[in-house]
């Protein structure tokens, strides 16, 4: 099967987890409590991909890559941070989330590629990051749609957010496939290294500063342990 064919197999559960969220919060939005537990269960799991699968990969470079990786990546997550709390402050007399639309579209155009690169580093690597990232797509299909049923945008329009914004990554995860797949070990690892820390800045950042905004129960901070250890698992089952 050609490579780009391979990533959108494994990449359309995330389309159909978006359209299920959609639908579910474009009718019946869930409760904090509920979002909290499915952010930091996502968290975990997406912290456990990142840790176990590509940090390994890019620990068998040498350290300059890695630094170079890792120096661009915080540069480039704090420039997506000033240009979130920019959209932010602007849409705040709006109803329309517009802004919120925006930013998730860019979170999942990285997310995208970040999966690309993972393919490109191995099938196993990209299966599994597949795997985490379509449980962050069932949380921004939540917020997205949620949103949008509150801004009095109507029903077709929340229904349609979520996969569209959701084929973003299914594309940006085959162009990564084509374009990291040919690159030199060096610039690959560089770029591999701006995609852990992009992936980490996503659990810290973003999931868990949501997630916190609500008060916290021992499901919910249970929940990012059993998002790590069913990750855990199932690469265990895949090794064996």
């Amino acid at each position: 099967m050609h490579p780009a064919l391979l990533v959108l197999l494994y990449t359309l559960p995330a389309l159909a987890v978006a359209t299920a969220g959609g639908a579910w919060a474009a009718w019946r939005p869930p409760s904090e409590a509920l979002t909290a537990v499915i952010q930091h269960f996502a968290a975990g799991i997406v912290f456990a991909a990142t840790a176990l699968e590509l940090l390994p990969k890019e620990r068998t470079e040498a350290a300059l890559p890695v630094v170079i990786g890792f120096t661009l990546g915080i540069a480039l997550m704090l420039l997506v941070r000033r240009l979130a709390g920019a959209i932010e402050k602007r849409e705040q007399a709006r109803r329309f989330p517009a802004g919120m639309l925006a930013i998730t579209a860019l979170d999942l155009l990285i997310d995208g590629l970040v999966l690309g690169m993972a393919f490109a580093a191995g099938e196993k690597a990209g299966v599994l990051l597949a795997i985490a990232l379509t449980l962050e797509v069932l949380f921004l299909a939540l917020s997205v749609s949620a949103a949008m049923s509150r801004s009095g945008a109507g029903r077709a329009a929340a229904l349609a957010a979520a996969p569209g914004l959701a084929l973003i990554l299914c594309l940006a995860a085959m162009l990564g496939r084509l374009f990291f797949g040919a690159l030199p070990p060096f610039a690959f690892a560089v770029l591999l290294g701006i995609g852990i820390v992009a992936l980490l800045y996503l659990v810290t950042e973003e999931l868990l500063v949501e997630a916190h905004e609500v008060a916290e129960t021992p499901w919910s901070t249970s929940a990012f342990f059993v998002g790590f250890l069913l990750f855990l698992v199932i690469e265990m089952a895949v090794e064996a």
